[in-house]
């Protein structure tokens, strides 16, 4: 095998079929296994445990996943003592009608009210598990807020078009609820996780992937029940076993700006998995649930389903290569948006920049551009063809300079802003010229912005709605800065959002025909989601505390098939430590 083009992918294997559980020969057990332990597979090993189920939680690495790699940042809303705190006004049905605009229906109704009435409630949650947050809040729109600044508006609350459903005078909630840390906070988030889950007694089993899931098999020959998993574990004690968790050590460090070091890690870990792993069965006497991540490191699915998003920034962490969403398809699950890509385009900081004008490569707005980076980067990518272009002017240009050197920004912000304004940026003394430098039709270019001055000085309405306080109007000289896909200067990150379908009550795994798959469930970015259809940040992250619950609740409370002979019963809910069945775990 060409190991410089080996695929970093799991391998999924169609399941293991066996006529009952007494034929599987079984390494360990639990109540509840939980395959994936990022925020979703942390959140579902806890309700388990709070029901009394007893718990094991495996991971391809140490644990972590993207949620541990992201900002940390928890979209919640309806009233939060941080909203409160900072002098806002929320109740769970605004809360419900802004998210609608970004949910468009990939969840019912029903759920998303759920989500929003149980938002403060999944915070106090968290909190309870040592995650904490706080109401200060920077001064200027931002893509992520700087340290010492933890309460945002982390989606477009402040566009007027989704501000309709608010009462008259009354001012939009801001919902982004970054963890206090310093530096990006999700690891931070994670870690409190981590230790909470390893406090409520579940055991966990790192370094192993699962490749196929052990089910008992129907009169028709068709998968009929889950009983478990195989898993491929690296054996522990092996210098190849410390070198597989160093490698993925060094992918997290070189992910950001060493991306074909980072990936050349990843690849040698999977080729150590090949060498190494050794097979075993892991018994799951109630339930498994599925939270691997999405799939946005697997090149094969991107191909199939969004390849005109390939040339996106992918982010997440090495194990988001869609194994949980392949193990469910391997036994008859259905999937849904597998081509839903979230593309961020942010252009927020500098908080000027919104000001200039965004245009397709005719030299048409498509966009109002104050909207929240993952807003703009769908029209862009999923409605140009991936190209456009940002305009300003010399005035914008120097108050957006003046912000990055002296504003506090992050370093991943202002840099590349600074680089693009003054290495990259293409200039002309009006729009004519301009146009003919980045390849645009001069008429109309000519006429965006026109219109948009207009607009600026009052003679006439934004065409996109922007806002009276984002509108400028721009005066020669100009200068183009290409935000297109693919410019290595300006990455454009993506994210998966499709997943696996599930009943919206219990997150158990359903079949094309809307049945449940006995035995399995998915929760995080394995399964349609809140944010499926559109992302906003921290959406995810409280996406994987309400699937998670959901679905460890689930999992823990369903029928238990008994081992032969074994005499076990789950404890009551919210019992302590309940014994562990052949529990030998490393």
């Amino acid at each position: 095998m060409n190991e410089a083009r080996a695929s970093t992918v799991t391998p999924i294997a169609p399941p293991l079929l066996l006529a009952s559980a007494d034929e599987g020969d079984w390494s360990e057990s639990a109540d509840v296994v939980v395959v994936g332990w990022g925020a979703a597979g942390a959140c579902a090993a806890l309700q388990a445990r709070h029901e009394g189920a007893s718990v094991l939680v495996i991971d391809r690495f140490e644990g972590g996943g993207a949620s541990a790699l992201s900002g940390g940042v928890v979209y919640a809303g309806g009233g939060t003592a941080q909203q409160q705190q900072a002098g806002f006004t929320d109740n769970p049905q605004l809360m419900q009608a802004y998210l609608r605009h970004e949910v468009n229906g990939v969840v019912s109704d029903a759920t998303l009210a759920r989500f929003c009435q149980d938002s403060v409630a999944n915070q106090q949650w968290l909190e309870g598990h040592g995650v904490r947050f706080d109401a200060t809040m920077p001064d200027h729109k931002t893509s992520y807020p700087p340290d010492g600044q933890y309460l945002y508006y982390s989606g477009n609350e402040m566009v007027p078009a989704y501000g309709k459903h608010l009462p008259p005078g009354q001012k939009p909630a801001p919902r982004g609820h970054r963890v206090v840390a310093k530096g990006q906070s999700g690891a931070t988030l994670f870690a409190a996780l981590q230790a909470a889950t390893l406090r409520a007694g579940a055991q966990t089993l790192l370094q192993a992937t699962v490749r196929r899931l052990v089910c008992e098999q129907g009169a028709d020959g068709q998968p009929a029940r889950v009983l478990g998993v195989e898993i491929w574990q690296m054996p522990p004690g092996d210098p190849r076993t410390a070198r597989h968790a160093e490698l993925h050590r060094l992918y997290v460090r070189h992910r950001t700006f060493r991306a074909a070091k980072a990936m050349a890690c990843l690849r040698e870990a999977a080729k150590l998995e090949r060498e190494a792993a050794q097979p075993r069965l892991v018994r799951a006497r109630c339930g498994v649930v599925l939270s691997t991540g999405g799939y946005i490191f697997n090149p094969e699915l991107i191909a199939e389903h969004a390849p005109h998003t390939r040339r996106g920034w992918p982010i997440g962490d090495a194990g988001c290569d869609g194994s949980g969403l392949r193990l469910g398809q391997s036994v008859g699950a259905a999937s849904d948006a597998l081509a839903n890509i979230s593309s961020w385009r942010f252009i927020t900081p500098p908080s000027v920049w919104p000001k200039g004008l965004v245009v397709n490569r005719q030299g048409e707005r498509f966009c109002n551009e104050q909207v929240y980076g993952a807003t703009l980067g769908h029209e862009l990518v999923e409605h140009q063809g991936g190209k456009a272009w940002l305009i300003l002017d010399a005035g914008l240009r120097r108050q957006a300079t003046r912000q990055c050197l002296f504003g506090g920004l992050w370093a991943f912000q202002s840099l590349p802003a600074l680089a693009m304004m003054w290495l990259k940026a293409v200039k002309a003394p009006n729009a004519q010229a301009l146009a003919a430098r980045i390849g645009a039709d001069p008429a109309r270019l000519q006429a965006s912005i026109e219109a948009a001055n207009a607009a600026a000085g009052g003679q006439a309405e934004d065409v996109f709605g922007k806002s009276a306080d984002m509108r400028h109007a721009l005066t020669g000289p100009l200068l183009a800065m290409d935000i297109s896909i693919g410019n290595p200067l300006f990455p454009l990150a993506t994210l998966s959002l499709g997943g696996l379908r599930v009943d919206e009550a219990s997150g158990q795994v359903l079949t094309a025909q809307g049945q449940g798959l006995p035995g399995l469930y998915a929760a995080g970015r394995s399964a349609i989601g809140l944010p499926s259809s559109r992302y906003v940040s921290g959406l995810s992250l409280a996406d994987c505390v309400f699937s998670g619950r959901r679905a460890g609740r689930a999992a823990a409370m369903a029928p238990m098939a008994p081992e032969p002979g074994s005499g076990y019963k789950r404890p009551a809910s919210g019992a302590g430590t309940p014994p562990h069945h052949h529990l030998n775990i490393k």
